[in-house]
């Protein structure tokens, strides 16, 4: 079977910097176990970047959320911890200026995965996001969230996005 696993922005911002939370960073041990059975398996690793520029005030979602973060070139940018060492390993790295990936939709779109996982943060924004343009671009795949590598900053947030991922025929597993 043809999969592929997508660690979605697991930065530095979201796990111990300017968006950061308590919890996010207990996600990096079940986040590289799960990127190991991949690779193992031989399956594909995929990383989206949320990422900004100088310029982050000015847009929409700056001034939606005034919380500069995820500018390119900066350590908030970076992987957190372990994770950053599967970057050479990665299949394809998209970098995305919004939730979620446009790029990365047109990508799954031609190939050919009949099964794709998410994992990594914030569960109730970019996660959600890149699991609905999978699913749009890939209706007869698999599409898989794991609860237990994902969250928010809102325990409530993140159960809602879960539970709109399953009425969404997303599979969430480990609940």
């Amino acid at each position: 079977m043809n999969k592929a696993l997508i660690v979605v922005d697991y930065q530095n911002d979201f796990v111990s910097g300017t968006l950061g939370f308590p919890g996010a960073e207990k996600l990096e041990g079940p986040i590289a176990c799960k990127i190991e059975q991949y690779l193992a398996a031989g399956d594909d690793l995929l990383f989206t970047f949320d990422t900004h520029h100088a310029d982050y005030l000015d847009t929409q979602e700056g001034r939606n959320l005034p919380v500069p973060h995820c500018e390119k070139g900066t350590e908030g940018w970076n992987l957190f911890g372990t994770i950053a060492s599967f970057l050479p390993r990665a299949k394809k790295v998209f970098e995305k200026v919004t939730f979620g990936s446009i790029e990365l939709a047109e990508y799954l779109k031609t190939s050919g995965y009949e099964s794709v996982e998410l994992v990594g943060l914030v569960s109730n924004i970019c996660v959600i996001s890149n699991a609905i343009l999978a699913k749009a671009a890939l209706p007869e795949a698999r599409i898989i969230v794991d609860a237990e590598c994902t969250a928010g900053p809102d325990p409530e947030m993140n159960r809602k996005a879960l539970d709109v991922l399953e009425g969404l025929q997303v599979s969430v597993v480990n609940r």
